[in-house]
C-alpha cells in the first residue's frame, strides 16, 4: 500500500529526531478500508522503514468497544485483524487515541518543546496564544488508555486536528501523510522554546568514577545536561512530569551510583548509565534534560501525582511494553 509506505518513511524520520520521539515512545497510524494500521507496542518509530512495526486493527469493532467502555480497549489485542497480521505483536498502548481521531493519518509524538509547555500549571493559557492559528484542544493529564480517551472525547469537537496532552505530548491528524507531516512541522515550529546552553560535562572525572564499576558515561553530550544544568536536576530529582519518565527511568533521578539506578546524574559532573541498562535508558534521560532545559526559572510546573505514577507502574500494557526488545 502506497500510503502505508509513506507513513513508514515519515515515522522513520520522526523517530530519528530525539526532540520528537525517544526510544519506543510515540506512534503513528493510518486508517484504510476499515483497518487502522498502527505502530506495535514497544517498537521504535525510527525502525519503521527497515522493520515491519505496524499491526492491523479492526477500526469499527474497536470504536464499538470504545462506545461501551470495554476493558478490552486497554490493550486492543482483541481487535487485531489476525488474517492480515502474523507478527504476534500488540497494538500501541495509544491505539484508542488514534481510533478516536476521525482523520485517516494520526501522529503522536513526545515533542520536548510541547512537553515543556504541557507540564506548566498555566499550559492551556500559554498555548492559546501560540496555537491561535490551529484548530486545537488542550487535554488535561489522564493515564494513557481508556482514561486518556475519555479526557479527549470530552474536549474533541469537529475540525480539531491538533491535541496537546497535558504532561504527555502532542497529537496531529490529517487526511494524508504529507498533510500530517506539514501540520506537525508547523505546530512544532509554533511551540519552539528557548533552551539553556549546555554546560560541558567533566569527561575525565566521569571516566575515573566509572572505572571498575558497572557504569559508563552517557554517550550523548545533551544527556549530560541533566547533571550539569542545576535547575534541570533540581526539578527532576524527585519528580515525574510525564509517563515515559516513570516507565523507563523510575521515580525521579538518582544522583548516587550506590543507588544501582539505571541512570545516575552526578551533580556538576555528568550522567552515567549502568552497563546492563535497557537501550531506552539514555534516550529517556536526554529527553528529561531536553524538556527541563526549556522550562525557565520560576515557571509554574506540575508533576504527576503519586496516584498517577502508581497507575502507570501497575498498568499491564506498560509492563508488556517494557518486556520487548527494540
Amino acid at each position: 500500500m502506497v500510503e502505508l509506505e509513506a507513513l513508514r518513511r515519515l515515522s522513520a524520520r520522526v523517530g530519528d529526531d530525539p526532540l520528537l520521539v525517544q526510544a519506543a515512545g510515540g506512534n503513528t497510524s493510518l486508517k484504510h478500508d476499515g483497518v487502522m494500521w498502527i505502530k506495535a507496542s514497544g517498537t521504535w518509530l525510527r525502525d519503521a522503514a527497515t522493520r515491519d512495526i505496524f499491526v492491523p486493527v479492526d477500526h469499527s469493532r474497536l470504536m464499538a468497544a470504545l462506545s461501551r467502555n470495554d476493558p478490552a480497549c486497554e490493550t486492543c489485542a482483541e481487535f487485531l485483524r489476525r488474517d492480515l497480521d502474523a507478527g504476534g505483536l500488540r497494538p500501541s498502548i495509544e491505539t484508542t487515541v488514534h481510533a478516536l481521531m476521525p482523520q485517516r493519518v494520526v501522529a503522536h509524538v513526545h515533542c520536548v518543546n510541547t512537553i515543556a509547555w504541557a507540564i506548566r500549571a498555566d499550559a492551556e493559557r500559554q498555548l492559546s496564544q501560540r496555537l491561535a492559528a490551529f484548530d486545537w484542544a488542550f487535554i488535561p493529564y489522564a493515564r494513557p488508555g481508556l482514561p486518556l480517551v475519555g479526557a479527549i472525547a470530552r474536549r474533541l469537537h469537529p475540525g480539531v486536528d491538533v491535541l496537546v496532552l497535558g504532561n504527555h505530548g502532542l497529537v496531529v491528524a490529517a487526511e494524508g501523510v504529507a498533510e500530517a507531516e506539514d501540520l506537525l512541522g508547523r505546530v512544532v515550529a509554533a511551540l519552539r522554546r528557548p533552551v539553556r546552553t549546555t554546560v560541558p560535562h567533566d569527561a575525565q572525572t566521569l571516566a575515573g568514577l566509572c572505572r571498575w564499576t558497572g557504569y559508563v558515561p552517557a554517550t550523548d553530550t545533551e544527556t549530560h545536561a541533566l547533571a550539569t544544568d542545576s535547575l534541570a536536576l533540581s526539578r527532576g530529582k524527585d519528580a515525574v512530569f510525564y509517563p515515559d519518565h516513570v516507565v523507563f527511568l523510575g521515580i525521579g533521578v538518582a544522583t548516587d551510583m550506590s543507588s544501582g539506578a539505571a541512570l545516575v546524574a552526578l551533580p556538576g559532573k555528568g550522567v552515567v548509565i549502568r552497563r546492563d541498562a535497557k537501550p531506552a535508558t539514555e534516550p529517556m534521560g536526554r529527553c528529561l534534560a531536553d524538556v527541563l532545559r526549556r522550562v525557565e526559572p520560576g515557571a509554574p510546573v506540575v508533576a504527576l501525582a503519586a496516584d498517577d505514577i502508581d497507575r502507570l507502574v501497575n498498568w499491564d500494557a506498560e509492563k508488556y511494553r517494557q518486556t520487548l526488545k527494540p
